[in-house]
C-alpha cells in the first residue's frame, strides 16, 4: 500500500470518527432537552392545578375535611424536624463510616464484603426501610410514631448513599497529598483532619445534598412506619406524633373530591420550594467549605 493510499485510509477512519462524535452529542443534547421539557410540562401543570391555593394560609392552616381551610402546616413543621435531626444522624456517620474504610480498614475480605453489602443496601426498596423501622424503633425500642424514629427510619435509608459518595469523593484526593504530609511527620488522623476532609468536602457535602433530598421526598417508609395524616397540632419535641409534607399530599391526592386534588398540587410546590431553599443553604455552605486545588 502506497503512502497516499494510508493517507487516504487514514482521513476516511478521521472523519468517521469525527461524525460519531458529533452524532453522540446531539443524542446527548437530544436527550436532555426531552428532560428539561418533561420536567417543564410537569411543573406547569403542577403550578396551573396549584396556583388557586398558594396563599399564606396554606403554610399557617392545619389539615381540614374543607379544602378551603386545610393547610399545611404541621407538615411543613414535621419535614423541616425530620430532615434536620436525619442530617445530625446520618452525615456524621456516613463520613465517619467513609473515613473507616478508605483510610484505617485493612485491605482484605472484611473490607470487600461491607463495600458489597454497602452497595446493595443503597438499592433496596425504600419500603423496606419501613418496615426495618417499624419493627427496630417503633416496636423494638418503643419509641413509637414520632418524629425521633421518623428521623431515624430515614437515616437508615441515606446512610448508605452517604457513605458511598463519601467514599468515592474521599478516594478521588490523590495519594500524593497523603504522602507529602507524612512525610512531613503528620499522623494518619492528621492527614484525614488536615488534608484529606478538606479535599474531599466538595464531593462529600454533594452526595449529601442529593441524599437527604431523596429522603425529604420519600412517603413510602413514612406511612409503613405508620406516620399520621391529619395531625392538628405542631410537633414540640422529638417524641410526638408527626407528619410530614409528602403525607400529606398523598392524603389529598387520595380524596374524592377534586378541590383537594389542587390543594395537593400546591402542596407539590411548598414542597419543591423546600428543597430549593434546602439544597441552596447545603450549596452554600459547600462552596463556603471546600478547597479548590
Amino acid at each position: 500500500m502506497t503512502a497516499v493510499a494510508v493517507e487516504q485510509l487514514w482521513r476516511r477512519r478521521l472523519e468517521r470518527r469525527k461524525a460519531f462524535a458529533r452524532l453522540f452529542v446531539a443524542a446527548c443534547q437530544a436527550a436532555t432537552v426531552l428532560g428539561l421539557v418533561f420536567l417543564a410540562t410537569l411543573l406547569v401543570d403542577v403550578a396551573r392545578d396549584g396556583a388557586a391555593y398558594l396563599r399564606p394560609e396554606l403554610v399557617t392552616n392545619f389539615p381540614s375535611r374543607f379544602p378551603h381551610q386545610a393547610g399545611y402546616a404541621s407538615a411543613l413543621v414535621g419535614t423541616l424536624y425530620v430532615a434536620g435531626l436525619m442530617s445530625v444522624v446520618a452525615f456524621p456517620l456516613g463520613v465517619a463510616a467513609a473515613v473507616y474504610l478508605e483510610e484505617y480498614a485493612p485491605p482484605g475480605r472484611l473490607a470487600r464484603l461491607l463495600e458489597v453489602n454497602i452497595a446493595n443496601l443503597a438499592a433496596i426498596p425504600s419500603v423496606l426501610y419501613g418496615l426495618l423501622g417499624l419493627g427496630l424503633f417503633v416496636e423494638g425500642l418503643r419509641m413509637g410514631k414520632s418524629v425521633l424514629a421518623g428521623a431515624l427510619t430515614l437515616t437508615l435509608l441515606v446512610l448508605p448513599l452517604t457513605i458511598l459518595s463519601s467514599r468515592e469523593a474521599i478516594r478521588a484526593v490523590p495519594f500524593s497529598v497523603r504522602e507529602a504530609a507524612y512525610a512531613l511527620g503528620a499522623t494518619r488522623w492528621q492527614v484525614v483532619r488536615h488534608h484529606v476532609l478538606p479535599y474531599a468536602s466538595s464531593g462529600i457535602l454533594t452526595g449529601t445534598i442529593l441524599s437527604l433530598s431523596r429522603a425529604v421526598g420519600e412517603t413510602a417508609p413514612l406511612i409503613m412506619l405508620g406516620a399520621l395524616q391529619y395531625v392538628p397540632f405542631l410537633p414540640r419535641g422529638v417524641w410526638d406524633y408527626f407528619t410530614v409534607l409528602p403525607i400529606q399530599i398523598f392524603n389529598y391526592v387520595s380524596l374524592p373530591n377534586p378541590e383537594f386534588h389542587r390543594l395537593a398540587a400546591a402542596g407539590i410546590l411548598v414542597l419543591l420550594a423546600v428543597l430549593l431553599v434546602l439544597n441552596g443553604a447545603a450549596i452554600g455552605l459547600r462552596n463556603r467549605a471546600c478547597i479548590r486545588w
